[in-house]
C-alpha cells in the first residue's frame, strides 16, 4: 500500500488493524500445532523460534490470536514502513532490512533486541517468485539459533487481492480457517554456502508437505482443535 502522506500512515495502519481483527473476530479458527510447545501465541517459556510463513498467508498469523513475544523481519522500503506501523499497533516489533539489503544489521538487531522473541518472516520476499524458498530464512534460523517452524494457513472462503506473486489471501467473514505447523528445523550456526543452499531445500519442502496437510485438514469437516 503507498500513501504518500507519512503522517497519514499511522493513522491508516491503526484503522486497518481495526478492520482486520474485526473480520477476524467473525472467523471459524482451527490450530495444528505438531508441538504444543512451540506456540507464538502463548508466552514463551523455553526456547524461541523462526516461524515461516508465505507471503500470501501473512494476514492469518499475524490476527489470528495476540503474539506476546514475536518480532518480525520488515523490508527498509517505503511498503515496509507501513507494515511496521501495522505491526506495532498488535504489539510485534520489527527489524528493518532483508537479507538482500540491510540485512547484516537486521540480523545483528534480531540476535541482540530480539533473542526472547520468536521472530516471523516471509521467505518468498522481498521480491518473489511466489511460494519458492530464499536462504535468508535458514542463514537468519542459523545466525540467532532460532529454529525454524514450518507453518501453513489456509481459509475455506477468501478473497486474493493482489497481482502475480504479491497476491495476499483475505479470509471472507464466518468462514473457516487452519493453522497447521510441523517440527522444527534446527539449523546448525556454522554453516556453508552449499549447507544453506541444503537446508533452504528442506525447508520448502518441509513447507509444501505441511500446506498439503492444512489442505487435509481443511476438507475434513470435523478437524480438532476448533478455537
Amino acid at each position: 500500500m503507498r500513501i504518500r502522506s507519512r503522517f497519514l500512515e499511522p493513522v491508516v495502519a491503526w484503522m486497518a488493524v481495526l478492520l482486520f481483527k474485526m473480520l477476524y473476530a467473525t472467523l471459524r479458527k482451527e490450530i495444528h500445532f505438531s508441538d504444543e510447545a512451540v506456540n507464538p501465541y502463548v508466552p514463551v517459556t523455553s526456547g524461541t523460534y523462526t516461524f515461516c510463513v508465505w507471503h500470501d498467508s501473512l494476514l492469518t498469523p499475524l490476527f489470528l490470536a495476540k503474539q506476546p513475544a514475536t518480532m518480525a523481519l520488515v523490508g527498509g522500503h517505503r511498503d515496509g514502513t507501513f507494515l511496521a506501523d501495522s505491526l506495532k499497533q498488535l504489539g510485534i516489533g520489527t527489524a528493518r532490512g532483508s537479507t538482500s539489503s540491510g540485512g547484516t544489521a537486521a540480523v545483528r538487531f534480531l540476535m541482540n533486541e530480539g533473542k526472547n522473541s520468536h521472530l516471523v518472516l516471509t521467505p518468498d520476499g522481498p521480491r518473489g517468485p511466489r511460494r519458492e524458498m530464499k536462504t535468508g530464512c535458514a542463514f537468519l534460523a542459523a545466525k540467532t539459533g532460532k529454529p525454524v517452524v514450518p507453518t501453513a494457513f489456509l481459509c475455506k472462503s477468501y478473497w486474493s487481492v493482489g497481482r502475480g506473486w504479491t497476491d495476499l489471501v483475505i479470509p471472507k467473514p464466518f468462514t473457516r480457517v487452519i493453522a497447521v505447523t510441523s517440527p522444527a528445523l534446527v539449523i546448525p550456526e556454522s554453516i556453508s554456502k552449499e549447507e544453506l543452499k541444503l537446508w533452504t531445500d528442506k525447508i520448502q519442502t518441509a513447507m509444501e508437505a505441511v500446506d498439503q496437510q492444512a489442505r487435509d485438514f481443511l476438507q475434513n469437516k470435523h478437524s480438532k482443535h476448533p478455537q
